[in-house]
C-alpha cells in the first residue's frame, strides 16, 4: 500500500479522481492500492523563542541576539489565538502519523508543489513524524488526471530533493533568525509604547526601499522647459503631413532662441523631400507569463486587484487543473513538452473565431530548455472549463490568450521614415516625420489590440512640398511615475536590472540565475505584508511610502538590509544551495554572523523615535447576544463572533461567508444585529446566478446535528 500526502484537501481529490478512487474516510482517501491523505499547508511552524527559553517570553535587549542550538517544530497556532495549536492542525497530524504507521502501508510519496516551500511542507510533516519506512516524491506541473498517472509511474526518491529541501530550511531559519531578533531589537530601541512591533525582515526591506527610493526622485525632481519646432507640409496633390525639426538626434532644444532663429528663415521657403526610408517589420507576441508578468499584467488591467490576490485565483486554477503550476520565473516551456502543447493547443482553438491562423510551431521562442528553471511558463491544461467565478476569468482568459498568441501569425507593420530639407536655406538639421501602417494583424486579433496607424502620404525622394505653417511648442519633463505592483515586481524579479524594458537577455539572466528579491511565491505576499504594517499605502494603482515607512529608512542603521545587491545575492545563494553550488551550513553562519553583528550595532546606536504609540483604546460595540451562550457578539478582523470564544464559543458570522458571497454579499453590522435580536434580517440587493437583483429575509440557525449554523433564506408574500 503507498500512501501520498499532498499538500492540500483539494490536490488529494485531484490524485484520487486520476486514480479513480471513491472511498472517502475522515482525513484520507482509500482504494486501489493507494491512501490519499493531505495537509493544509503548513501544518507545522518553527517554535517561538519562547518555546526555546522561558526568559524570551519578554523582550528585554540583553537576551539578544538569541539564535538556537538546534531549531525545533511544533503544531502550527490557533489563527484566533497563536497560543494555542489549531485544531484542525493537530487533528489532521494524528490522521497522518497513523496512516504512516499501518503496518500495510511500505512507502510514502510527497505530493506537495514541486518547489522550495512545498519541499518543506512534506519534509516537516514526514520527518517529524519519524518512519523508517521508503519516502519518495512526486513531482507534477499541473493535476490532470493524465500527468497524475505519468508522474506516479516515475516518482523519484525524497533523497534526490536533499537540495531543494536544504534550500526550503536555509530560507525559513534565516528567516525566522532575522525576523525574531531584529524586529525585537528594533521595536525596543526604536518604537515608543506598547503595539504592533516594527517589522525588520530580509525581503521586506529591501522592497520598501524600491518605493521610497522612487518617491524621493519624484520629490527631488525638478521640472524642465523644452522646446520644439513642428512644420506643416503639403505635397503637389495637396495631401499635408507634419515634421518636427531634427538635429542630429535632438528633436528638443533647451532654449526658444535657436528655433525662433529658423523660424526666421522658413518664411515663404518650399521643402524638398530628402530621404525616404520604409521597412517592413516584425512584432512578435509577448512571452508567455511567469507570476511575475502575470501579476503585472492583470494587476494593471484591472481595478482593484493586487498581486497578491491574482496569485490566489491563479493557485485555485491550478488546483481545479485548469492552468499549470502558476509560481514559476520562466516564461518558456521545456522542450520536452512540444507534444503536450501541440494536443493543449488543438483542444482550446476550436471554437475561437479565427482557428483557422492557428498553427502549432515548435519555436525557441516558446520551447527552450535554457529559459526554464524548475518550472516552465504558465499555461492553461487541456482541461477547459465549464464555469468559472468572474476573477478566475479573468485570470484564465489572460493566461489563454497569452497561449495561443504563440501560434498566431506574427505581426506586421510599415514603417515610413521622411526627411524633408528646406530649399535655399542653410540649416543644421533636417524636418523628420514618422508613420506606421498595421499590415498583419496576426495575433493582436486574440486581445483586440488596436494599433495606432500614422499614415504619410506617398512622396519620392526630391519631390517639391509646400511649407505652409511651422509653430514652436512649448514642454515640461516629467518625473518619473511612482511605483504600481507591476513596476514594483519587475524591479524585484529582477533585482532593478533593466527592470523599465521587457524581457531582455540581461533581465532574463537575472531572473534565471536566481538574482532577485524573493521568489515568485513570495513576492506578492511582502508586498501585502508591507501594506498591513503600514509601510506603505496605495493611492489608485500607485504604492506610496508612508511617513513610518520613511523614518524607518532613513533611521534604521543596517544598510545591508535596504540594498538589493545584497539581497539579491543571499536569494542566489539559496538558488546556488538547491544547485548543490552552496552548502545550508555556509549560508546559515553568513545568516547567523550577520544577525549578531547587527543586533550589536542596533544596541550601540543613539536613541531615536521612529514610531510612538498611543493606546487609545476604541470602546468595544456590541452587536447583541450570542445564540449559544449568551455572552455579547462583537466584530472582528474575520467575523463577527461571541466574546466568549476563549472559553469555546463557536458562534461566529464570517465576513467572507460563502454562502452570502454567491449572491455577492457581505455581512454588515446591521444585518447582525438584526439576526441577533429578532432572529431575521431583511437583506436588498442580493444577486442572483443570473446576475439578477433580489431581496430576501435570511435567517442564520443552529444546525440539529452539530455545533454550526447555516443560512435559511425567505421570501415576502408582498405583491
Amino acid at each position: 500500500m503507498k500512501l501520498i500526502i499532498a499538500e492540500k484537501p483539494s490536490v488529494s481529490k485531484n490524485i484520487a479522481d486520476a486514480l479513480k478512487i471513491k472511498g472517502r474516510q475522515d482525513g484520507y482517501f482509500e482504494g486501489n492500492g493507494y491512501i490519499i491523505t493531505w495537509a493544509f499547508g503548513h501544518l507545522l511552524q518553527l517554535y517561538d523563542a519562547k518555546d526555546y527559553d522561558d526568559k524570551m517570553s519578554v523582550w528585554r535587549m540583553e537576551n539578544f541576539p538569541f539564535i538556537p542550538q538546534n531549531f525545533k517544530y511544533k503544531v502550527k497556532g490557533d489563527p484566533r489565538n497563536r497560543e494555542k495549536p489549531d485544531k484542525g492542525a493537530q487533528k489532521q497530524l494524528k490522521i497522518i502519523q497513523h496512516l504512516m504507521r499501518r503496518p500495510d502501508v511500505d512507502t510514502i510519496i510527497s505530493a506537495c508543489d514541486y518547489d522550495r516551500e512545498g519541499q518543506v511542507i512534506g519534509d516537516s510533516i514526514i520527518y517529524n513524524l519519524k518512519t523508517n519506512k521508503n519516502v519518495y516524491r512526486l513531482l507534477l506541473n499541473e493535476w490532470t488526471p493524465t500527468e497524475v498517472i505519468k508522474g506516479l509511474e516515475s516518482i523519484k526518491p525524497n533523497t534526490d530533493l536533499k537540495p531543494l529541501q536544504d534550500a526550503g530550511v536555509s530560507r525559513q531559519w534565516a528567516d525566522w533568525v532575522i525576523g525574531i531578533n531584529l524586529t525585537s531589537v528594533a521595536t525596543l530601541k526604536y518604537q515608543k509604547g506598547k503595539g504592533k512591533a516594527l517589522n525588520i525582515g530580509r525581503v521586506l526591506l529591501p522592497t520598501l526601499k524600491i518605493i521610497y527610493d522612487r518617491d524621493k526622485e519624484i520629490e527631488n525632481f525638478v521640472p524642465e522647459n523644452y522646446y520644439k519646432l513642428k512644420a506643416t507640409f503639403k505635397t503637389k496633390d495637396e495631401k499635408e503631413y507634419e515634421g518636427i525639426y531634427t538635429e542630429g538626434k535632438e528633436e528638443k532644444f533647451k532654449s526658444m532662441e535657436p528655433l525662433e532663429e529658423i523660424q526666421q528663415l522658413l518664411k515663404d521657403k518650399q521643402g524638398v523631400i530628402h530621404n525616404k526610408q520604409v521597412q517592413k517589420k516584425k512584432e512578435y507576441p509577448p512571452y508567455l507569463f511567469n507570476l511575475s508578468n502575470l501579476q503585472g499584467y492583470i494587476t494593471n488591467k484591472y481595478k482593484g486587484w493586487t498581486s497578491d490576490k491574482v496569485l490566489k485565483v491563479a493557485q485555485s486554477l491550478y488546483e481545479k487543473k485548469f492552468i499549470t503550476y502558476p509560481r514559476t520565473s520562466s516564461i518558456a516551456l521545456e522542450e520536452s513538452l512540444v507534444g503536450k502543447t501541440a494536443k493543449v493547443l488543438e483542444t482550446l482553438a476550436t471554437d475561437l473565431p479565427y482557428k483557422e491562423e492557428i498553427k502549432f510551431i515548435k519555436s525557441k521562442r516558446i520551447f527552450d530548455n535554457s529559459k526554464v528553471e524548475s518550472h516552465s511558463a504558465i499555461i492553461p491544461t487541456y482541461l477547459k472549463p465549464k464555469k468559472l467565478s468572474a476573477d478566475e476569468e479573468n485570470v484564465y482568459q489572460a493566461i489563454k490568450n497569452r497561449f495561443v498568441m504563440q501560434f498566431m501569425p506574427v505581426a506586421e507593420y510599415e514603417e515610413t521614415r521622411i526627411e524633408t530639407k528646406i530649399v535655399d536655406v542653410s540649416l543644421k538639421g533636417l524636418f523628420i516625420s514618422k508613420g506606421k501602417v498595421q499590415l498583419v494583424e496576426g495575433w493582436k486579433k486574440v486581445e483586440k489590440i488596436q494599433s495606432k496607424d500614422t499614415i504619410l502620404p506617398l512622396v519620392q525622394i526630391n519631390d517639391n512640398v509646400d511649407l505652409i505653417k511651422n509653430e514652436i511648442t512649448s514642454h515640461v519633463t516629467k518625473p518619473p511615475k511612482q511605483h504600481t505592483e507591476k513596476t514594483l515586481l519587475r524591479v524585484m524579479e529582477t533585482c532593478g536590472k533593466n527592470y523599465e524594458g521587457e524581457d531582455t537577455e540581461e533581465s532574463l539572466n537575472a531572473i534565471l540565475s536566481g538574482f532577485s528579491i524573493g521568489t515568485p511565491a513570495t513576492r506578492a505576499e511582502t508586498i501585502k505584508k508591507l501594506k498591513d504594517v503600514g509601510y506603505i499605502s496605495m493611492q489608485n494603482k500607485n504604492l506610496v511610502c508612508t511617513e513610518l515607512g520613511r523614518k524607518l529608512i532613513e533611521t534604521f542603521p543596517i544598510k545591508d538590509l535596504f540594498n538589493l545587491e545584497f539581497t539579491g545575492r543571499l536569494e542566489k545563494s539559496l538558488y546556488d544551495i538547491e544547485k548543490k553550488k552552496f552548502t545550508k551550513e555556509e549560508f546559515l553562519q553568513l545568516i547567523f554572523n550577520f544577525t549578531s553583528k547587527s543586533v550589536e550595532k542596533i544596541k550601540n546606536e543613539k536613541e531615536v523615535t521612529i514610531n510612538e504609540v498611543t493606546s487609545e483604546r476604541k470602546p468595544t460595540e456590541v452587536m447583541g447576544k450570542c445564540p449559544v451562550c449568551g455572552n455579547a457578539v462583537i466584530e472582528g478582523q474575520k467575523g463577527f463572533g461571541c466574546s466568549n470564544w476563549k472559553n469555546g464559543c463557536k458562534f461566529v458570522i464570517w465576513k467572507n461567508d460563502k454562502f452570502l458571497a454567491t449572491m455577492k454579499k457581505k455581512p454588515t453590522k446591521t444585518m447582525v444585529k438584526a439576526l441577533l435580536k429578532n432572529g431575521i434580517a431583511q437583506v436588498k440587493g442580493l444577486t442572483s446566478k443570473k446576475g439578477n437583483k433580489f431581496d430576501a429575509n435570511l435567517r442564520y440557525e443552529k444546525n440539529a446535528d452539530n455545533d454550526y449554523f447555516s443560512w435559511k433564506m425567505e421570501f415576502s408574500n408582498k405583491k
